[in-house]
């Protein structure tokens, strides 16, 4: 279990919190592109800080904090301009670099014609990349600033792409310690849906096997997640062999989809499903990625539990609460991943705070070009390959491995 202060340290990512620097040092997909091409102004909370982000008239985009710094009226209801975004109260007008641009009245106004109070005001602004269909930012300090990360799903060509949207009341942290426990499969997934079945009057769904081992492999990038379950074959089985990466800070990589979690705040998680698929023949190919919004409940307030993994997995995260109070629970040996996880973490906060990097980010062009392939199971974009230091492609052996544990 973790002490209250050791749970405050890892789930709390506000501005000048532990976690939150950490955070800070890496990019973070904020929304759809597509969702810009219906709205040019949105209003996104990100690590605890209300921000805007815009698409102006000359199709830039920008991310810069809601409140305009005249009246306190919220930019979220702004005017796109070519340059930037104005303030609907009085125009004040912001490009993405944070500076105000024009002052209309005041402007006109001052003697001589010729503003310059403009001069000293700015707005917190953020830089912004579009990759693979999603808005990027990075929040942390500006000569720290790693690679925009070119993982293979987001780049790889011949693949179409969807994008899934879920807003959660709850801490990052129980997200993706999900992802860190194997063993919940068997349960949550495999027994509650054949319980489910039997409720409706249906056969069983699913064949639930035990876990007989499980391991973690700790990597440049995260942490390899393998089991192996009741009737699988050791050599040949890609959920031992290969497995899940769980990719820093907050993705894991399953087949052919991510799944992002993005602290929205300490009580709040956007979690982002990106799923691909090889292009058909006949397929054309996209100009735009589509996304949509991913309900967990129902309009009466029920969890969605019989429409798969997702929904049991979303129940079982925010039943935790807003932050899950680890100082109650009492870990056994199938919570090695988690311990793990936390421990990585804690780590790269410590390195944060002593003025180092934190693991897992990407500032060599040669390591993120033509793109970064992460092995995992049933992966259709092929081999496990990511640069090493020196900036040579090489191949890494996946069964080197740390000693398996024996689920009890």
């Amino acid at each position: 279990m973790l002490t209250v202060e050791e749970n405050e340290r890892l789930t709390h990512v506000g501005p000048g919190t532990p976690m939150g620097n950490v955070m800070r040092r890496y990019w973070h997909p904020i929304a759809a592109t597509s969702e810009l091409e219906r709205e040019q102004v949105l209003a996104v909370r990100v690590l605890g800080e209300n921000l805007v982000l815009y698409r102006s008239r000359r199709g830039q985009y920008g991310l810069i904090q809601e409140r305009c710094p005249h009246r306190s009226a919220s930019l979220a209801y702004g005017i796109p301009h070519d340059d930037g975004l104005r303030c609907p109260y009085h125009g004040w007008l912001f490009n993405g670099e944070g500076t105000c641009l024009e002052q209309p009245y005041d402007d006109i106004a001052e003697e001589g014609g010729h503003g310059s109070f403009k001069d000293k005001i700015t707005v917190d602004a953020y830089e912004v990349q579009e990759l693979g269909g999603l808005v990027w930012t990075y929040m942390g300090p500006p000569d720290k600033k790693p690679l925009l990360p070119r993982l293979d799903l987001l780049v790889q060509d011949g693949i179409t792409r969807k994008v899934a949207i879920t807003r959660l009341p709850c801490n990052y942290l129980q997200c993706m310690e999900n992802s860190l426990d194997p063993v919940h499969f068997e349960w949550l997934h495999a027994h509650l849906s054949n319980y489910l079945a039997e409720r409706m009057g249906r056969e069983p769904v699913m064949t639930p096997r035990p876990h007989l081992q499980i391991a973690f492999d700790v990597f440049d990038l995260g942490i390899q997640k393998r089991r192996l379950l009741e009737g699988q074959d050791p050599e040949t089985s890609d959920d031992w062999t290969t497995g899940h990466p769980i990719l820093l800070p907050y993705t894991l990589a399953v087949g052919n989809n991510f799944q992002i979690r993005v602290p929205i705040d300490d009580t709040n998680t956007l979690h982002i499903r990106y799923e691909t698929a090889p292009r058909k023949a006949d397929e054309p190919e996209q100009t735009s990625v589509p996304a949509f919004d991913l309900p967990y409940r129902r309009e009466d307030g029920s969890y969605i539990l019989d429409s798969g993994a997702f929904g049991q997995d979303m129940m079982a995260w925010v039943v935790q609460g807003p932050i899950a109070p680890r100082h109650l629970e009492h870990l056994g040996v199938s919570d090695r991943g988690i311990i793990i996880y936390r421990n990585v973490l804690s780590d790269a906060i410590d390195a944060v705070e002593r003025g180092e990097d934190p693991p897992g980010l990407i500032k060599d062009a040669a390591i993120n070009e033509p793109m970064i392939r992460i092995a995992r199971e049933g992966n259709h974009l092929g081999s496990y390959r990511i640069a090493g230091q020196s900036g040579a492609l090489v191949e890494r052996e996946i069964r080197e491995r740390t000693a398996p544990v024996i689920a009890s």
